[in-house]
């Protein structure tokens, strides 16, 4: 056991002490803790490297290094110390995300070197419920997405896509990755649509990271002939729903603080406000 103040990567042995750091937020940590689960810690397996800071060695906080950079229950000592580590290592992710306070002083001490930013997003509000909203019905249009429709759905994932980050995610490798993301939440039954008469995708969202203590929806988007529909918020529900029976017993998403639509759609299908991320484009 290290008996100093310290940070180092993570080997597939230290994955017990990892999880219960995880655990202490299960749902601020649901996207790393799913990968974490499914792949451990194994850089190959998990897509990056996990680094870990231990204060009188004990392990206390996580970063996760991959194609995005998240600190995960990191003290400002913490910090500090990934940020070395991340400076040192020069810039491979595509983003910088998590919970604001902790990613707002990651990005003070990156900035002056991996900057400018294409994007900073400072305040992102983490929104989580734990029960359906009597007040708006599900959809019953809204279902799941079958495996023979990557066809249909996908020119809507791309289109949301484009339209939240500003870049398309078919650049670089021609969208091999972002389909094969696709293709996984659709053949696990969590990428959910509804279509209109013609075949066309008008709602559709996702629950991206899955424990079995918490979930995320991801990707939500009406196409826009349809917006001012009153369509997002049954098909929200109806997403929530399929998540709460489904996937896990409480569900978050988070949210551009200048989307005030999207906000008060959620609140109308009952997600509090319970924290905030931040997110760093490049």
């Amino acid at each position: 056991m290290l008996t100093q103040t310290t940070s180092r990567v993570l080997e597939p042995s230290d994955l017990d002490a990892a999880l219960a750091v995880l655990d202490r937020d299960p749902v601020t940590n649901a996207f790393v803790t799913a990968r974490v689960q499914v792949a451990g810690l194994d850089p190959w397996r998990l897509g990056g490297e996990m680094w870990g800071w231990y204060e009188g060695g004990m392990l206390t906080s996580l970063c996760y290094a991959g194609a995005n950079l998240v600190p995960i229950g990191a003290t400002p000592r913490a910090v500090r110390a990934f940020a070395d580590r991340a400076r040192r290592a020069g810039r491979r992710c595509s983003s910088i995300v998590g919970p604001a306070e902790s990613t707002a002083q990651l990005w003070r001490l990156l900035e002056p070197h991996w900057g400018p930013a294409r994007e900073v997003r400072a305040h992102q509000p983490l929104m989580v419920t734990d029960r359906m909203s009597a007040d708006v019905a599900p959809d019953p249009l809204v279902r799941r997405v079958r495996k023979d429709e990557m066809d249909t759905i996908m020119p809507a994932c791309v289109a949301m896509f484009t339209e939240e980050v500003g870049v398309s995610p078919m650049a670089g490798d021609g969208g091999l990755l972002y389909q094969a993301r696709v293709a996984e939440l659709v053949g696990s039954g969590r990428s959910f649509a509804r279509l209109d008469d013609d075949g066309k995708v008008v709602f559709k969202a996702e629950i991206g990271a899955a424990t079995a203590q918490a979930c995320q929806i991801q990707g939500v988007w009406v196409a826009p002939e349809y917006r001012g529909r009153g369509l997002a918020a049954p098909g929200m529900a109806a997403v929530l729903r399929y998540a709460l029976s489904d996937v896990a017993p409480v569900v978050s998403l988070y949210v551009n603080d200048f989307n005030t639509a999207a906000r008060r759609t959620y609140r109308r299908v009952g997600f509090q406000e319970a924290g905030a991320f931040m997110s760093v484009l490049f």
